[in-house]
């Protein structure tokens, strides 16, 4: 176990061979910032990067990190003007359970209704997910300049063949909706050793990865090695964990999650690898301050209409050659799945949120599908 400051079940047999209308290379590509953004958020010290040219915090904030919108409403999404957004079961099914989001439903069943999952007689209704992800994922892309991160199905973290097998359904679905899958989308896969592999193979064929459920160093070091295009580090969640064993509140400078993502932040520009690192999960303000010049910061509705409306500076505490990485490199390679089990297993509050993120992820996956049910039920046929 770490303190606060320190911190393939089946096996893959022969991975598919990707259709040839699929990039050949890994692409990383990330949406510029405007001009202004760019020149304020390159070498700069906290104290040279001051806001005083912005109207508020969520400005200030967007000129030194690419902001991503956590949500799946879109109403919330045209109000803050983010670069990308990420959504994830538990935001979709938030989203479809306001009645203004039922067409989606309805035509998600429409696209899936002759294509029921015959092998998954206990799941009969997973595949409208996909069709229900993907086109809410289309209509963000709508509104959003730059990436939506669609997740692949959490009862598949621990099967690298799954996920890549449901990574490719999603990207034809959105390649049928005349979306650019190496431009405008990530696919998120939960970051077990089995996600990671997964992640690895996807990544060779030139389909960006959000690596998500991401609470350990262990886990943000096999990511780098196997290519990630992203990593999500749930910062909250990571804090919510220390302040039930600790029995304690944690200033926004000594939250256990904002010190592990500065941890991995720092050890990633130390070793220059090109995965960006996108902070998640929040549960203040404060926390988002503290990280203000992470590559990427994706944040709540409610979190944003807060920096909105604050005016106060909001000084740079990352950039890249801030130095501060005084740890060794580590192989985290496929081939050094011992170090990632000794690594990620000494972490506690790791190995114990990755697994109650799988589970929530997995239930309202499954609520989800209920709902389709139900729908069925009552009648709303394709």
């Amino acid at each position: 176990m770490v303190s606060a400051a320190g911190s393939i079940h089946r096996h893959t047999a022969r991975i598919q061979t990707v259709r040839s209308t699929r990039c050949a290379r890994p692409l990383r590509c990330r949406i510029p910032r405007s001009t202004v953004a760019r020149a304020v958020a390159q070498e700069q010290t906290p104290q040279q990067a001051g806001t005083k040219e912005a109207e508020n915090q969520l400005e200030a904030l967007k000129a030194v990190s690419l902001v991503v919108a956590d949500t799946g409403e879109i109403e919330s999404i045209r109000s803050y003007k983010p670069v990308d957004c990420t959504t994830n079961p538990s935001l979709v099914l938030k989203a479809v359970q306001n009645p203004q989001y039922h067409h989606y439903l309805e035509t998600a069943m429409a696209q899936e209704h002759d294509h029921h999952d015959s092998a998954n007689s206990d799941r009969p209704w997973s595949g409208v997910t996909d069709h229900l992800a993907v086109g809410i994922g289309t209509q963000l892309l709508g509104i959003v300049p730059g990436r939506v991160s669609t997740e692949c199905d959490a009862h598949l973290s621990y099967d690298t063949q799954g996920t890549i097998d449901k990574a490719l359904k999603i990207v034809d679905l959105y390649g049928k909706n005349n979306i650019d899958v190496s431009k405008q989308v990530y696919i998120k896969i939960a970051s077990t050793w089995e996600g990671i592999r997964a992640c690895e193979y996807l990544q060779k064929q030139g389909i960006s990865c959000n690596m998500t459920l991401l609470f350990s160093f262990g886990q943000a070091a096999a990511c780098a090695d196997a290519g990630a295009s992203l990593i999500s580090p749930f910062v909250g969640r990571i804090m919510d964990w220390y302040k039930k064993k600790e029995g304690r509140e944690f200033a926004p400078h000594e939250d256990p999650g904002v010190l592990s993502v500065q941890r991995i932040y720092k050890y990633y520009k130390q070793y220059k690898y090109d995965t960006i690192v996108m902070a998640a999960s929040f549960r203040n303000i404060g926390e988002i301050r503290e990280l203000a010049g992470c590559d990427n910061i994706t944040i709540s509705p409610s979190l944003l209409g807060e920096l909105e409306k604050s005016k106060d500076p909001l000084p740079r505490k990352l950039w890249p050659t801030m130095g501060g990485c005084d740890e060794p490199q580590v192989d985290m390679h496929e081939s050094n799945k011992s170090l990632f089990d000794k690594l990620h297993g000494e972490d506690q509050m790791a190995v114990d949120k990755l697994k109650e993120g799988i589970e929530g992820f997995a239930k309202d996956q499954r609520k989800l599908e209920e709902i389709i049910g139900e729908l069925e039920k009552q009648g709303v046929k394709p």
